[in-house]
Parts: C-alpha cells; structure tokens; sequence
C-alpha cells in the first residue's frame, strides 16, 4: 500500500483532501500543526476527521508561531477581517487579507516533507484551493510547483534517486461547492469540521469571517 503525508487543518479543504487520499488507497498519515491559531478549536476537529477514516498516524505538532506575529490569526492585536463579501462568487478586497500566516504553507510543507522523508511516502497532500479562497500567495500552482521542486532538491531520498517527492492538489481548481459535494460522495460528514478564524467566546462561529461566508454559501448552494 502506498503511503502519503496529509496536512489535516480540521477545516472543509484539508479534511475532503483527506477522504480523497483515502479513497486512493493510500496509507495515511495525517500532519496536524498547532502554531498558536487563535482557532484552536480546528485541532480537535481534526482528530474527529482522522479517526473516522482510519488514519494510521496522527501527528498533532506544536510550533509556536504567536512570536513571528504578522496575521490576525496568531495575535490578538490584528483584527479578523469581517464582511468583505457577502456570497461564494463575490469580491473582496483585493489585497491579501490579514488571515494570511507569513509563509505558512512553506512552513508547513517542509514539515511535512521532514516526516514524509522519515517514512518513506512519496506523495504530499495538501488543500490548497485556488478558486475559492482569501488571496493567500501560498494557494496558488506556481508555488506548488516551485516547492515540489524544490523538495526534490533538497532531501537526501531524492539525491540518492531513491524517491521522489510528488505534492498532490486534488481540489486546487475546484469550487467550494465542488469540494463538499466530492467530499459527501466520499463519506465526510461535514460537521465534524471547522472553518471561523474567529470563534465567539462561547465557542461558536462568527459567520462574518472570510472563511464562515465561504462556508456557509457553499453548504447552502449545495
């Protein structure tokens, strides 16, 4: 059976991203970051979605990003955007909220092409989404292309030629609509996942953030 490494948020992409690995047969092993998100409740949600598809390693890493700073979802100093669109086709801002964690999706796959390395897994899953999505730079082909270059430059696996490294994107060109109507087919109950950056203090969504609009216009259109 092949193995693969899945960066696992807890959240619609990454959790449908999950099932979609499942369904390819793989071995999986989920990689769950805690870097100090103000969303904390994401994590749990992410143990959920690996235990209800078999996940033979859950990884939940602690990485302290609050000291780097630089996004709303790691200091309470910066607002979360709110209302910037009010349905999954319209327009925001233009330019890069301030959800966006500096390099995250680089950091985060180099982690999980460290463990990936350990274990041998030749293909990297991740969700990142080029259509419907905040502007993040780090959901977008070119960068994907870029690192799984640069991977195979990097590990000593691949400079012995004994593996290479694919970075696999299954829902970078799909709808958030298409994302959940895929994931449904695969068994994914979406209640077990998590999208608001910023939970009220009793611990529900806000439904005004980026990722709440997004969500909630999705589950509707359905």
């Amino acid at each position: 059976m092949p193995s693969c490494v899945v960066l696992l948020s807890g959240g619609i992409d990454s959790s449908t991203t999950l099932a979609i690995a499942h369904a390819e047969g793989f071995e999986l092993n989920a990689l769950t970051i805690d870097y100090g998100q103000r969303h904390r409740v994401e994590i749990e949600c992410a143990r959920t979605v690996a235990r209800r598809f078999s996940v033979r390693r859950h990884l939940v890493l602690p990485l302290d990003m609050t000291a780097i700073g630089g996004s709303a979802l790691t200091t309470q100093d910066i607002d979360v955007p709110k209302d910037r669109f009010s349905d999954v086709d319209g327009a925001a801002a233009n330019d890069i909220p301030a959800t966006y964690v500096p390099a995250r999706n680089t950091v985060f796959l180099s982690l999980a092409l460290a463990w990936a390395e350990t274990l041998e897994a030749d293909n990297i899953f991740i969700g990142v989404n080029a259509v419907d999505y905040s502007g993040y730079p780090d959901c977008r082909p070119e960068f994907i292309h870029a690192f799984e270059e640069m991977a195979n430059l990097a590990t000593k696996i691949s400079a012995e030629g004994r593996l290479r490294f694919t970075v696999r994107t299954p829902l970078i060109s799909m709808s958030k609509v298409e994302i959940i109507r895929r994931g449904r087919e695969l068994g994914l109950d979406y209640s077990m996942t998590w999208s608001c950056y910023d939970p009220t203090p009793t611990g529900k969504p806000c439904m005004r953030c980026d990722s709440c609009i997004i969500r909630e216009n999705a589950l509707r259109e359905k």
